[in-house]
């Protein structure tokens, strides 16, 4: 996984509220096993008439030229519905390392930071500034210092994260390699208890 540390990027906002993960990644491209190639269906029906990628709608900002970044901003309740972890793999796929919402649902939220994509929960006031910028705008997120902050206006809210995730997130850990880097301290234990 790719260590994620400070973002400084300009966002897609997306404001639409209670997006589920069949709208993020639908069923029917659920059939691969691996990571990859997922991007290109994110949000699929939503940027697509009738399913064909020569049709892209216009009015989605997945469409728009005039958005881009690595930081996907989102309505209240993003993630909902199934527990499908392709959700997560089809953001990251795309491009995004960091969604930003006012909720999250909580087996999103789990898949997001298990797969190195940061979900910044911010409050409903805040998040609102953030789709009154234009799309030329920037955001940082400093995970370190569990902080967003929005450049044009120099307003700054703090987001929580599980202390385990945000070390991991920080250095590029999955599960597998955070024991790795602690296998000397393991070690000790298992002789002091021998």
């Amino acid at each position: 996984m790719k260590a994620l540390t400070t973002i400084l990027s300009r966002f897609v906002p997306i404001n639409i509220e209670n997006i589920d993960t069949d709208q993020i990644i639908p069923a029917r491209f659920l059939k691969a096993t691996t990571k990859d190639g997922f991007g290109k269906n994110l949000f699929r029906d939503w940027r697509f008439k009738n399913d064909d990628e020569t049709k892209p709608k216009a009015d989605f900002p997945l469409n728009q030229s005039q958005y881009s970044g690595e930081i996907l901003v989102a309505g209240k309740n993003f993630g909902c519905g199934s527990s499908r972890e392709h959700a997560a793999w089809s953001i990251l796929d795309a491009g995004f390392r960091v969604v930003v919402s006012s909720f999250f649902a909580d087996i999103f939220k789990n898949n997001a930071l298990n797969n190195g994509v940061l979900p910044v929960q911010v409050s409903e006031a805040f998040l609102q500034k953030i789709f009154q910028q234009d799309n030329k705008a920037e955001l940082t997120v400093d995970l370190e210092k569990q902080t967003i902050t929005i450049h044009t206006t120099g307003e700054q809210e703090y987001f929580d994260i599980n202390s385990y995730k945000k070390t991991c997130l920080l250095n590029g850990y999955d599960d597998i390699d955070y024991l790795l880097s602690i296998k000397e301290d393991i070690q000790e234990f298992e002789t002091q208890r021998g």
